[in-house]
């Protein structure tokens, strides 16, 4: 048990035989004896030991509420600053008081910052179909207006000379002139695809703009160049026997 300094025992004792010492008050003198008796119990009467006024105000308030009748005496003062005491109290006799109601967007950050990836579907898959149906849509209209440029009949007993595949094959064909067979159809054709395959692993770069790429824009690029060079080769440059010649003396050997 925690014992009282001797001090304020003195002046607790000093203050109740002066307030015994008073009669009673009555009347309009009430409120009177209800301040001083207090301040005289908390610090003799005068001085800078006096209870603020907004204390006894409290005090007074909550005596009035809880019916208590001022009598004078000591107990009397007690109870009423007992009272005034609040109610509810944390842990350690703490006051917990709710200061304001604080909004989650004043402390949270919600702004939307812009981004430059959007969803694979619909975004992108709804566009490529679109286009899609307009070009299978050109194509069929097209080809009811437009005759597709064929031969005669093949002859088996004549080989056209020279004997050209498709444009799209061409390059293939115009390496089978410069390499062997194993290094021009799979090796050199093989070393391409897996180079290309492996283009977006070792360029990282998140950027879509084309001068910040220049990794991958110089290897699509090196490879177009590279296949473009040898169709046109092998579409212009080549005639009987699959020889090369120059088409402005010899003429374009040239069919789709």
């Amino acid at each position: 048990m925690t014992e009282i300094p001797e001090h304020l025992r003195n002046r607790a004792a000093a203050a109740r035989k002066k307030a015994e010492g008073k009669a009673a008050p009555s009347g309009d003198d009430a409120p009177a004896a209800e301040t001083a008796a207090p301040q005289a119990a908390a610090g003799g009467g005068g001085g800078d030991d006096r209870i603020p006024a907004h204390l006894l105000d409290r005090s007074r308030s909550a005596a009035q509420n809880a019916g208590l009748a001022t009598t004078g005496g000591g107990g009397a003062v007690a109870t009423a600053v007992a009272d005034a005491r609040p109610v509810a109290s944390g842990p350690g006799g703490h006051t917990q008081r709710l200061l304001t109601v604080v909004k989650s967007g004043s402390i949270q950050d919600v702004k939307h910052l812009p981004q430059d990836k959007v969803h694979t579907w619909p975004h992108l898959l709804v566009a490529e179909f679109v286009a899609a149906l307009l070009i299978t849509a050109f194509t069929f209209i097209f080809s009811v207006f437009v005759n597709a440029p064929l031969l005669t009949l093949a002859n088996l007993n004549q080989t056209p000379n020279p004997s050209k595949a498709p444009w799209y094959f061409l390059g293939l064909q115009e390496l089978l002139t410069m390499f062997h067979p194993m290094v021009a159809g799979v090796t050199i054709p093989g070393i391409g695809l897996v180079l290309l395959t492996m283009a977006p692993y070792l360029d990282k770069n998140p950027s879509n703009k084309p001068e910040e790429r220049k990794f991958a824009v110089s290897t699509m690029t090196l490879f177009m160049m590279f296949w473009a060079v040898l169709v046109i080769i092998g579409s212009f440059f080549r005639g009987p026997g699959f020889n090369f010649v120059y088409p402005w003396t010899s003429g374009l050997f040239f069919e789709l």
